[in-house]
């Protein structure tokens, strides 16, 4: 039998098709948000951790690039040619754009599971914590 028989609309006796319903549980507005930004999130192009630092030789008005990052603490240094410049910055402001992209999936995760928790207690009719007794 094949896996994908299930996905066939039914047959009644007259041969009229009738389609399984799909439920689908309605979102509420924190699962939307969230779903919105990993959109965006989707769409991220390379990234790189790190900061841009310039160093000015002391003898003429070259400048020299550098990348700095964190390894198990310690701080790193990666060449950057002069023609890469731009690419890297470029890609910094890419890592920066996601980091602020991950905090916004974060808050609206922790507001569906604050929602969640409300709304069960709301529908069982469960009576309010100790705590949230104490505060009204």
């Amino acid at each position: 039998m094949s896996p994908a028989l299930f996905l066939l609309p039914l047959l009644a006796r007259n041969n009229t098709v009738y389609h399984m319903k799909a439920t689908k549980a309605s979102k509420n507005r924190f699962v939307t948000r969230r779903e919105a930004v990993l959109r965006r999130i989707a769409q991220i192009g390379p990234f790189i951790e790190g900061t841009l630092v310039r160093l000015p030789h002391k003898t003429c008005r070259h400048v020299a690039h550098r990348l700095t990052f964190k390894v198990k603490g310690k701080t790193r240094a990666v060449y950057v040619p002069l023609d890469r410049v731009k690419d890297v910055e470029a890609w910094m402001r890419e890592y920066k754009r996601l980091k602020t992209l991950i905090r916004s999936v974060t808050r609206a995760s922790l507001g569906e599971l604050r929602h969640h928790v409300r709304a069960r207690r709301a529908r069982e009719g469960a009576p309010r914590s100790r705590v949230q007794k104490r505060l009204t």
